[in-house]
């Protein structure tokens, strides 16, 4: 990085820090947020905030080390008294998801994120917000950054790359890389509570191969768009019963081919990212008669508007007419079978757990299809399955590989990720839940997540070793209505850095 985009940087920074109160920009862990929010880092494009972590540490004096997959550590001595304790592992990733309403002209790989406050409330504009997995990772450069002769054990910042798209950086972490056995993951969004464990998961891509033949001279078509959906995470907000415009989308064809039996798809595009529910779907179809398409839409529309009520208040579905465009379309045979696909798997909970209240134990995300290449010869749908029991993961993707068999497609599922068995006697955890007592008064709660953590493959990598999750409350993730509260992330870093204070005390 050079002096002089440093300096742009810190500007920018400082612009951003007029978004919270002089109390509230105390709190050191704003600053290097801010800093997160200034570097581009899509989810396998890490390198430029790999970077910066490198010339935090060289500015520091702070001891780095990186893996081959491109992993970093950075370890900060222990201080005032904690030099002997056993070395803490705070965790985070620091890639992002990059999902952006319809109408945003943001360019995640080069643009900073724009952000807005609205209350008590920091939010992008039209964009996701990288609170998730930011703020944590800011959390653990506030913590590395503390003065030298501050209360604290040997801390060891991990932060690994490539979490959303697939936990890469945890999954081909070299376990050498930390020494400490004890890890607080700083990747939750639900303040009060501290987690103790999380679900497995597992993606299934299935190609359908498809048959095209050219429209005929004079076709007729329109493009059918669901837009305005809440979206969302997979894991987090599925038990919401949120809308998936992919489904959502097929539904709507499957009810323009019951008026118009020769009705072809020529083009298709449904949801982005394998853990965030659909927002918008769309495409292109050859039909009789556009203006019956339309009222077709529009009674769809108002079907699943009635389904919904007012928690998709924003949904909105239209069939517009456009030129035929310049590629051959799906014949009816594979049109029909796309649509079987599409609203024949699964989406939503599967089931609840049997061993913890209200949480999800197994459930699957439809969340993207694709045309392998404009005008090619086959789709590509995407499903994220998760659970927190082995063998209902299997059985649920033994029935998405079986569905997508029945439709003449092809279905490769790789390897399931391990999923984080809670230890509720753990002296991490009990610490932890005194020192939220001795500073807020009451008890936090302690669950398990329907989310997919890095703590179950580390877990895995690392036995033995104690750990437990917790951050300041952030809502919409994975989606343009990220957000996270401004006042919880006070009391989030007082509870942490007053836990390792607390583990400053213990002896190696």
């Amino acid at each position: 990085m050079t002096a002089s985009s440093t300096m742009a940087s810190a500007a920018t920074i400082d612009q951003k820090m007029a978004l919270l109160s002089t109390d509230e920009a105390q709190i050191p862990v704003w600053r290097h947020f801010f800093a997160f929010t200034d570097v581009p880092r899509p989810s396998g494009h890490e390198e430029r905030v790999v970077q910066m972590l490198k010339d935090f540490a060289d500015q520091r004096g702070l001891v780095w080390k990186q893996d081959a997959i491109g992993n970093i550590v950075i370890k900060r001595p222990g201080s005032g008294g904690g030099e002997s304790a056993p070395s803490v592992v705070i965790q985070n990733h620091v890639d992002m998801v990059t999902e952006a309403n319809s109408d945003s002209t943001h360019d995640f790989m080069k643009d900073p994120i724009k952000l807005l406050r609205d209350g008590d409330w920091i939010h992008a504009d039209g964009t996701t917000l990288g609170a998730d997995n930011g703020v944590g990772a800011a959390t653990a450069l506030a913590l590395l950054d503390m003065p030298k002769d501050a209360k604290l054990p040997p801390i060891e910042g991990l932060f690994t790359i490539d979490e959303e798209r697939g936990l890469t950086g945890a999954f081909e972490l070299d376990p050498s890389l930390i020494e400490g056995r004890m890890l607080l993951n700083l990747d939750t969004e639900d303040w009060g509570v501290i987690f103790i464990g999380c679900a497995g998961g597992g993606d299934s891509k299935i190609t359908l191969p498809v048959t095209r033949t050219a429209l005929p001279s004079g076709a007729k078509c329109c493009e059918v768009a669901v837009t305005g959906l809440l979206g969302g995470h997979s894991g987090l907000n599925i038990h919401e019963g949120r809308g998936n415009a992919v489904q959502m989308l097929a539904e709507v064809l499957a009810a323009i081919s019951r008026t118009d039996g020769n009705m072809r798809v020529a083009s298709v595009d449904g949801g982005d990212k394998r853990n965030a529910i659909a927002r918008e779907a769309r495409a292109v179809i050859a039909v009789e008669d556009p203006a019956a398409a339309a009222k077709v839409a529009e009674k769809c529309m108002k079907d699943f508007r009635l389904e919904y009520g007012t928690l998709e208040a924003g949904l909105s579905i239209a069939a517009t007419e456009v030129p035929a465009p310049d590629v051959p379309a799906l014949d009816v045979a594979s049109t029909g079978k796309m649509l079987a696909l599409l609203r024949t798997l699964p989406h939503g909970v599967a089931k609840m757990s049997h061993s913890l209240p209200n949480l999800v134990e197994t459930s699957n995300n439809v969340a993207a299809v694709k045309e392998d290449a404009p005008g090619g010869s086959s789709l590509i749908v995407t499903c994220a399955t998760r659970s927190s029991v082995g063998p209902a993961l299997e059985t649920l993707r033994g029935k998405i590989k079986a569905i997508a068999e029945l439709c003449g497609a092809e279905c490769v599922q790789e390897d399931a990720y391990p999923g984080w068995q809670p230890n509720p006697n753990s002296t991490l955890l009990s610490l932890a839940k005194s020192q939220y007592q001795e500073l807020l008064g009451r008890e936090p709660g302690v669950e398990a997540i329907h989310a997919g953590l890095e703590c179950g493959i580390i877990g895995e990598k690392i036995p033995g070793i104690e750990m437990i999750s917790m951050g300041p409350s952030i809502t919409g993730a994975h989606s343009p209505d990220e957000r996270v509260c401004v006042p919880t992330v006070k009391p989030f870093w007082d509870v942490t850095l007053k836990l390792l204070e607390k583990l400053a005390d213990v002896k190696a």
